[in-house]
């Protein structure tokens, strides 16, 4: 080859930026952490869950989610209808102490084995 052949440089194709779709729907929740149940000294109350939500550490940041739907998620053993996916849901019922932890009644009590796992605290009802 000759030198000239060499150097020719074939112009380069423009690089077309492909848009990405955006199926995934807004998320409709904040994490939280199931810390607990309320308790005293001796006793527990397990109608009763302490959850800490992310991003929120004061008493007056809780307000908002008074009243918030609360979702515990879990994988079951077994199917039923076609999936094993199962969930505990919640509401939130008052602020705990001043460092942004709230109470939570759930439908059935949530099994201590999901002590520190997430919940899904959700941003419906909304009270705007």
């Amino acid at each position: 080859m000759s030198q000239e052949q060499k150097k020719e440089v074939k112009p380069k194709k423009k690089q077309i930026k492909k848009k990405k779709k955006q199926n995934k729907s807004p998320r409709l929740h904040v994490d939280g952490i199931f810390m607990g149940y309320r308790r005293g000294l001796t006793t527990q109350k397990t109608g009763t869950s302490l959850i800490k939500i992310v991003g929120v550490a004061t008493r007056k940041e809780t307000e908002w989610y008074l009243g918030k739907k609360v979702a515990f998620v879990y994988n079951a053993s077994r199917h039923h209808n076609g999936s094993n996916v199962r969930t505990i849901w919640g509401k939130i019922t008052s602020a705990h102490g001043n460092s942004g932890i709230v109470r939570a009644k759930f439908k059935r009590n949530l099994p201590a084995i999901a002590m520190g796992k997430k919940v899904r605290v959700m941003m419906y009802p909304s009270n705007i």
